[in-house]
């Protein structure tokens, strides 16, 4: 052998000696970041589960993300730099979707528990970002002019970029999302209702204990509110007229335990009508529901289950996720970004989506349903409520508010909200012409 193919054996041998002692450092930084992010759906999940749930109620929320990290970890060595890159920023953009609510919560001043491992997971979030950009730059090619290297390279960050938007849109955001909205929600409020009120436990079919407040009934009826605490103007209104006021927390959210799967917000619900059925002072047969936004969603889900609510006013319900009105070209951008969205929440909340809407509030017929939506509304709502209507059997009624924002219709027309609600329970519940 040759001097000259000894010396560029020897050159060949040292630079792959250099690319291999690269890649074992960028892995194990890679292992550390992964594994402070795993750690964190442990904690989450089987360490420090939510009061009132056990490690058992979490098994696909916690194995299948820490599977699913375990499964790339293995794989990444194994990866080209590009790819390597690619998932590296990935995995850094949904860690750190992932710490969001503990920053939500430190903020809130309510941190506790698991919420500071997410913290640690937008570190690691950030250390995974870092390691897309300096993968890329290590692998870069060198060979050929510069004018060729340059265009190689502006061809390679426009191909990057379109990929980046792609992940981002069918990965990052619909995963971040469903994250972010099965930890985060409303902290404990009392509201202020202008009586004496009652601090209550209301039980749920799967042992939850839910928060709420009750003002006791003058008239026989009551109606549960849902989330009742953050909507203390609309129990004013009842109260003025005599109803008694369940005002319920969702599960996870206010004082009440569990985790926040507000797919399951229907099993809250019955369990509102099952301790009003308890106290002395209501006629079961005198029981009504206020549901606002998602809760007014889930209240007609609840309503289409049994005829424990005697009369239903739904404010602001609109599409939920996986219920979706889609058309026309943007189906081929919004179906896929929607169906990971919705497996992302089924896994997340360990529970599946509820029936569409549109195809159970029939059901709640023979009683009156009365929906209310914004004028200048969101999620959907003002396209979906003339198609709730519509599905809806008699008897039945809705009114757009003008001048409403979302679930704003109090605010908005207050003299005109409360005619036509109290005497909408009046008409139902307590016979009323």
């Amino acid at each position: 052998m040759t001097a000259s193919a000894t010396a560029h054996l020897a050159g060949r041998e040292h630079l792959l000696s250099r690319v291999a002692s690269a890649l074992r450092r960028e892995y194990a930084l890679f292992l550390l970041a992964t594994g402070a992010v795993g750690l964190h759906f442990a904690d989450d999940n089987f360490l420090q589960p939510e009061p009132g749930t056990s490690a058992a109620d979490h098994l696909a929320s916690g194995l299948i993300p820490i599977a699913v990290l375990a499964a790339v970890a293995a794989l990444y060595p194994r990866l080209r730099a590009g790819v390597r890159a690619a998932t590296a920023m990935t995995l850094g953009a949904i860690a750190i979707a992932v710490g969001i609510p503990g920053v939500y919560y430190l903020l809130d001043g309510s941190a506790s528990g698991d919420h500071f491992t997410g913290l640690l997971a937008i570190v690691a979030g950030a250390i995974l970002l870092v390691i897309g950009p300096v993968t890329l730059w290590k692998a870069r090619r060198r060979e050929g002019g510069r004018r060729r290297r340059y265009l190689r390279r502006s061809l390679t960050v426009v191909a990057a970029s379109v990929l980046a938007l792609a992940i981002v849109w069918f990965l990052v955001f619909p995963i971040g999302f469903a994250y972010i909205y099965t930890h985060t929600g409303k902290g404990p409020v009392t509201p202020e209702l202008g009586v004496p009120y009652e601090s209550v436990t209301v039980t749920t079919s799967d042992s939850l204990e839910l928060a709420a407040f009750y003002v006791p009934s003058k008239n026989r009826a009551a109606v549960v509110l849902f989330p009742g605490a953050t909507r203390p103007e609309q129990a004013r209104m009842l109260i003025r007229h005599g109803y008694g006021v369940l005002l319920l927390d969702p599960r996870g959210q206010g004082r009440s335990e569990g985790d926040i799967v507000r797919w399951a917000g229907d099993r809250d619900l019955q369990a509102g009508v099952e301790y009003l059925r308890s106290r002395p002072d209501v006629d079961p047969e005198r029981i009504g529901g206020f549901g606002f936004s998602i809760g007014g969603e889930m209240l007609l889900e609840a309503a289409a289950q049994s005829n424990g609510f005697k009369a239903v006013v739904s404010e602001g319900a609109g599409s939920r996720v996986g219920d979706e009105d889609v058309s026309g070209p943007a189906r081929l951008l919004a179906e896929p970004n929607l169906a990971v969205m919705t497996a992302a929440l089924t896994v997340f909340s360990n529970h599946g989506p509820p029936p569409p809407i549109v195809d159970r509030i029939g059901r709640i017929a023979p009683r009156p349903v009365f929906l209310i939506y914004a004028e200048r509304g969101i999620g959907g709502e003002n396209t979906r409520q003339p198609k709730y209507y519509a599905a809806a059997g008699e008897p039945k009624s809705i009114w757009k508010v003008p001048g409403s924002k979302h679930t704003g219709g109090i605010d908005a027309r207050p003299v005109e909200y409360e005619q036509r609600v109290i005497a909408f329970f009046d008409r139902a519940l307590l016979g009323a012409k």
